[in-house]
């Protein structure tokens, strides 16, 4: 289409709603599709857009699970004509060799869209992520910690950060070439930052990483990169901080209009929250909640986990959450309270003991987390839910008939509140929200009620 601007696919869901976020606010029409979309629903809902998502659940996967996944993606989104295509990944990087590569997803990449080069614009100030040096640094209250050092990345339960500077971290994962436009380089002149680029890249490196500490570093990257687009599309790697300076430029250039303020959704009387994040961040939101007047509902996770116990759970929860919520009170269905809740070891025996890989936690779980959100949509008739936990995010929400999602307004960056579309009444306009663990203010799940 000769009207889009960029096409993503996003390593999961609540990385895919972010980026779809920070185009939409900045002027670019975006729809979001739940799973790669068949071409009559292509073509029925890519009227009046400038921007196409997928979200997907590659941050998961292991490097033979994306061969079977990505290439078929990244053909979908080169077919659409788009300049520029975005592996959209977590605004943390976090990944590995053997789970969710960004590495091997930029081979992949590589092979299927041909490009000429790629960027790498991971730094979000908007949210606390920055790169300064080379280095990911990101912001926890009123501390900022290189990644290494984050109090929960640093031990994230899948993919642990090890290693604060992005190229190490990328060179662990793939061989192709980086380089490093750092911030020293990007305060110089429009045109001396352009002819580095290209000096770079006639050099022999495939890939360039931009160090991004202010917005006004974004705003410059936005015009480089717009500069630079050709006849092949480039490919690139990164979180929102690329729609971010896309946007901005698009902009600040009239390629795009400044969008019209976003009316508040309004309050609901009930919301039901389902949270598979083990973040600390995630287990203060629930307690926050619980103490103004959200019913805590515990999930036994090794129980739901084990295909002879899993249904009795997912019933229990069912009639528990029922209840309160014909009682009028909202709920969150919680999977542990931060990252040193014992379910979490408990739920890792039980799945070794069943021969499942303990990696894929977050694919076992939240499908049983989504037929318990499904059921209670079904027959409380809610029309507001939210899911916390990337992960938990792009499993929940693929069992319910929702093909595809637009913003409906935000709530705090890279948490918005969208709208669904479905070919089934029931999900139609079903309003959801979603968040990283990381993301998100104490009272979140009290602004989502209060929309």
């Amino acid at each position: 289409m000769k009207d889009l601007l960029m096409a993503f696919y996003g390593d999961d869901f609540t990385g895919s709603a972010d980026a779809m976020e920070a185009l939409t606010l900045n002027g670019v029409p975006t729809v979001l599709f739940l799973d790669r979309p068949d071409p009559m629903l292509l073509k029925r809902r890519l009227k009046n857009v400038r921007a196409v998502g997928v979200a997907g659940t590659s941050r998961t996967m292991t490097p033979a699970q994306m061969d079977g996944e990505l290439p078929g993606q990244f053909q979908m989104l080169k077919d659409l004509g788009a300049p520029l295509i975005h592996y959209k990944v977590c605004a943390t990087f976090d990944s590995s060799a053997r789970i969710g590569s960004i590495g091997h997803a930029a081979d992949l990449a590589f092979s299927v869209i041909n490009p000429p080069f790629a960027v790498i614009v991971q730094g979000v100030p908007v949210i606390g992520r920055y790169v300064v040096f080379g280095n990911h640094f990101t912001t926890v209250g009123n501390k900022t910690y290189r990644l290494d050092r984050h109090p929960m990345m640093s031990r994230h339960p899948i993919t642990p950060m090890d290693e604060g500077d992005l190229r190490l971290h990328f060179a662990k994962q793939t061989a192709k070439k980086v380089e490093l436009i750092d911030l020293l380089q990007l305060n110089r002149s429009f045109d001396a930052i352009s002819s580095q680029f290209d000096r770079y890249i006639a050099e022999g490196n495939e890939i360039i990483l931009f160090d991004t500490l202010e917005d006004k570093n974004l705003l410059t990257i936005g015009r480089l990169i717009h500069q630079k687009t050709g006849s092949q599309p480039i490919y690139a790697i990164g979180s929102s901080g690329l729609e971010y300076a896309m946007g901005y430029y698009w902009q600040s250039a009239g390629i795009v209009s400044k969008p019209a303020p976003i009316s508040p959704a309004g309050p609901m009387d009930r919301l039901a929250v389902v949270s598979g994040s083990a973040a600390d961040k995630t287990a203060e939101q629930i307690k926050y909640a619980i103490d103004h007047g959200f019913e805590g509902i515990r999930l036994h996770t090794d129980l739901l986990i084990d295909h002879e116990t899993g249904k009795d759970e997912r019933n229990r929860v069912i009639q528990l959450s029922l209840k309160s919520l014909r009682e009028g009170k909202s709920i969150i269905l919680f999977s542990t309270l931060g990252p040193d809740d014992p379910y979490i070891q408990k739920t890792k025996d039980r799945m070794r003991s069943l021969g499942i890989n303990v990696n894929e936690v977050g694919k076992h779980l939240g499908k049983q987390q989504g037929l318990i959100l499904r059921e209670l949509v079904e027959t409380a008739g809610l029309k507001r839910v939210c899911v916390a936990g990337g992960d938990t995010c792009s499993y929940v929400l693929r069992q319910m008939d929702i093909h595809s999602l637009e913003l409906l307004m935000p709530i705090t960056p890279a948490a918005p509140l969208c709208r669904a579309f479905s070919d089934n009444s029931t999900f139609e306009g079903l309003q959801v929200a979603s968040k990283g663990g990381q993301i998100g203010a104490p009272e979140y799940f009290i602004q989502v009620l209060n929309g």
